[in-house]
Parts: structure tokens; C-alpha cells; sequence
């Protein structure tokens, strides 16, 4: 497109400064200027800035790709809810936002709430170091199924502590502990006592009818989560909108 002259510049001599390609005056339709007066060829023109334009989104595409990964790997990820055995407190449906750099600050403690990675994982399948790293950036922008299952559970008992359940109240180190987000039905069974291995933690669900936990080796349960299985400490609901809020 021929850019917009002032009328006396047309009429008049070049102004000094303004470079051109030859002594005399080139054709209208071969040469046009910038406003700053550099040469450009006006027909390599529009390719040229559709080319600009494509580099660019090609650059915002893969920062924002390498911005998702990063935030997913290490600071906060988020997770849906497929089962009952965290209810009440969280239900199926509910997505969880997590916080992975928590990790990195503290331990977890009594009464977290926590997602982790299979204690006890089967095979890997071996993708070699490039399906590798592919395979963990399509894990990061969510397109691609993690190579393992993760599970949510609450901590009861950390490393050195012996618990025991006597009749669906929990007892740690001979004290009873409060449980307050425990679901409505009661589960009476007894277990334990048992001290917590050195480096595991021992966890349960909220709906203790319905949880395959530590109280179970597997395949029933999970048995003793490996602290560094642990991925990070689930903080807030995150959708459905009327349950948005914190976990206590």
C-alpha cells in the first residue's frame, strides 16, 4: 500500500537526508518511502510483515507453553476429584489446585491434606530420553496421561509415631485426635498398633468406609506413603464455583 505524501514534498526536490537508489527520480510504482525515509520495496512489503507476525505468535505460543510446564512442575497444579473417599471434605467433580513448592518450605504435618504419586507403582515404560522429555511437557500443558497414578489422602501419623484405630477413633502416640471433617457414617473397625517407618507417612481418607488407605497394604490399600512420593499440599477448591474456597 502507497503511503500518504504531503503534496509540496511530491512537487518539490527530495529533502537532504532522504537516500535514494539512483540520481534520477525512481518510478511510483517501483519505489516508496518510509516516513523516515528508508527505501522499501513495496511489493515484499506485505509478506514480509505477515512473517513478522507469524514469528511473534510462534514466540507467545512457546512462552506460554514453557510458562505452563514450569508453573505445573513446580509451584502450583492442578487436580480433578474422581472418588468419595475424601468426602466430605471434597467431593467428586471438585478440582483441587495444589501447591507443589510447599514442599520446598515444609514438611507435611497432621492434618494436610496431600496428593502423592503411587507407593507402589507397576513397570514404567521405557521411552528413552527423547519420548522422556517429550512425554513431560505433554504431562505439563496437560495433553498427555501421567505414567503413574496419584492419590489424595489426609495426614494421621508422621515418621516414629505409632497409631491405633479402636473402634473408628484414631489414637496417636496414646492420644486421641479430633477429627472434625470425618464423613457422617462411621467406620468401627480396629487397626494397629503400628509405629510409622522411618520416611513414610501414614494416611486416611475422610470417608473411611470408602478409602483404601494406609490402613491397607496393597492391593486393598495403599500402606505407608514414601514422604518423597509426596506431591504437594492441596490448598483450595478451585471449581465447582459454589464450592470455591479454602481446605482447613
Amino acid at each position: 500500500m502507497a503511503e500518504t505524501r504531503d503534496p509540496a514534498e511530491a512537487a518539490g526536490p527530495a529533502p537532504s537526508g532522504v537516500l535514494r537508489e539512483s540520481l534520477e527520480d525512481p518510478s511510483p510504482d517501483v519505489q516508496t518511502r518510509l516516513a523516515d525515509g528508508r527505501p522499501r520495496n513495496a511489493a515484499s512489503d506485505e509478506p514480509r510483515g505477515r512473517l513478522d507476525e507469524l514469528r511473534e505468535l510462534v514466540v507467545l505460543v512457546l512462552a506460554a507453553l514453557a510458562l505452563a510446564v514450569l508453573i505445573k512442575s513446580f509451584l502450583v497444579q492442578a487436580f480433578f476429584i474422581p472418588s468419595v473417599s475424601m468426602e466430605p471434605t471434597l467431593r467428586p467433580g471438585d478440582r483441587i489446585l495444589v501447591c507443589r513448592v510447599c514442599q520446598v518450605f515444609s514438611n507435611p504435618t497432621y492434618g494436610d491434606v496431600i496428593v502423592f504419586a503411587d507407593p507402589d507403582p507397576g513397570p514404567q515404560t521405557d521411552r528413552g530420553v527423547v519420548g522422556g522429555f517429550l512425554h513431560w511437557l505433554g504431562e505439563g500443558v496437560g495433553v498427555a496421561r501421567p505414567g503413574h497414578d496419584d492419590f489424595i489422602k489426609r495426614v494421621a501419623a508422621l515418621p516414629g509415631d505409632t497409631w491405633e484405630i479402636r473402634r473408628g477413633v484414631l489414637f496417636v502416640n496414646g492420644r486421641r485426635v479430633t477429627e472434625p471433617y470425618l464423613d457422617a457414617e462411621p467406620d468401627r473397625r480396629d487397626f494397629g498398633p503400628e509405629v510409622v517407618p522411618d520416611g513414610m507417612l501414614f494416611v486416611l481418607g475422610d470417608n473411611r468406609a470408602h478409602s483404601g488407605d494406609s490402613r491397607f497394604t496393597p492391593p486393598a490399600g495403599l500402606g505407608y506413603v514414601p514422604e518423597d512420593r509426596v506431591i504437594g499440599e492441596a490448598i483450595v477448591i478451585a471449581w465447582p464455583m459454589e464450592r470455591i474456597g479454602g481446605l482447613d
